[in-house]
């Protein structure tokens, strides 16, 4: 049975104290903040590393086209910012100056979906993932708990190109123990079962547990898989537990469209369709409110996905 147990770690705390690991190690790395100094817990970095702990200000499209220079330069440049501005806000940047030019930059975009909580509606972004993908040469992750953050941390410093990772700031709930791998483009799976796949990502995967903890209760075994790589997805993993299942929901804090829905989607419709739901955003914008309060409101919760797994016929 699946214990919700949060990380004793904060997901921003992750980041900050590995870059002031990593910056005492490499003379290459350097770290570009969006006047969010304080929100993802940077200022000790910054004091202590001033000449490579930037905070370049409130022009996010400037600092993308900063990072693409210091890539050029030889640099390895990692830009934080919260998930609406790290692709709404900058995304021709992206576009211009990254992904076109094929440079070596990591974007951490924090904040994801209904974390962001309290900032409300104009910062809770339930598209950024499905723009991002969109770009050839994009890399798309969204990483599930401070064990993944950390080791996907250590293995961007090294692997060259644009990586696009996205998280919340505050407490994750603990998914993997110490010592875990994890591989870019290859899901994890959690939990196997003969009657429907639950795939999901980011603060989903918690949800997903639960909600096959009840479905065990009922009589209906579940596959929980989790799909971090939103691209390169994960295509064998797919294909290989739809056809062992036949049914399959997504379950993602993103816009059911040109999300992880939509990706599986595309995958199935070419190799192995199955009937399919979508637990996610449906079309709406966020609002103030607590997390447990936004979960339930865009239905996306445990009993929401076990409500999904019912209505197969």
């Amino acid at each position: 049975m699946f214990i919700l147990e949060n990380d004793p770690i904060e997901m921003r705390k992750v980041y900050s104290n590995f870059m002031q690991e990593i910056i005492g190690k490499t003379t290459d790395v350097v770290s570009l903040e969006a006047d969010l100094m304080s929100s993802m817990s940077m200022d000790s970095a910054h004091k202590k590393h001033p000449d490579r702990v930037i905070n370049c200000g409130i022009m996010e499209a400037h600092i993308v086209g900063l990072a693409a220079g210091l890539s050029i330069a030889g640099k390895i440049p990692f830009f934080h910012t919260f998930t609406a501005f790290a692709s709404r806000r900058c995304f021709d940047q992206l576009f211009m100056s990254v992904d076109y030019q094929k440079n070596n930059v990591k974007i951490i975009a924090s904040d994801a979906g209904i974390t962001a909580v309290h900032n409300g509606g104009t910062h809770m972004s339930f598209e950024d993932m499905g723009i991002v993908r969109g770009l050839a040469h994009a890399n798309v992750i969204e990483v599930t708990d401070a064990t993944m953050f950390r080791q996907i941390l250590e293995q961007l410093v090294n692997l060259k190109g644009f990586y696009w990772v996205r998280t919340m700031r505050k407490n994750a709930v603990k998914i993997y123990q110490d010592g875990e791998h994890f591989t870019i483009g290859k899901a994890k799976i959690l939990r196997e079962g003969r009657d429907v796949t639950l795939i999901a990502n980011g603060i989903m995967v918690a949800q997903a547990m639960i909600a096959a903890d009840i479905l065990a209760e009922q009589g209906i075994a579940a596959t929980v898989i989790d799909m971090f790589t939103l691209k390169p997805i994960d295509r064998q993993s797919i294909v290989k537990y739809a056809q062992m299942t036949r049914k399959v929901v997504t379950c993602e804090n993103h816009n059911i469209h040109n999300g992880l829905g939509s990706a599986v989607a595309e995958v199935l419709a070419e190799e192995y369709p199955v009937p399919m739901r979508f637990v996610g955003i449906k079309d709406r914008y966020g609002q103030v409110g607590t997390l447990d309060f936004l979960q339930k409101e865009y239905e996306l919760t445990a009993d929401d996905i076990v409500k999904a797994v019912k209505s197969f016929k």
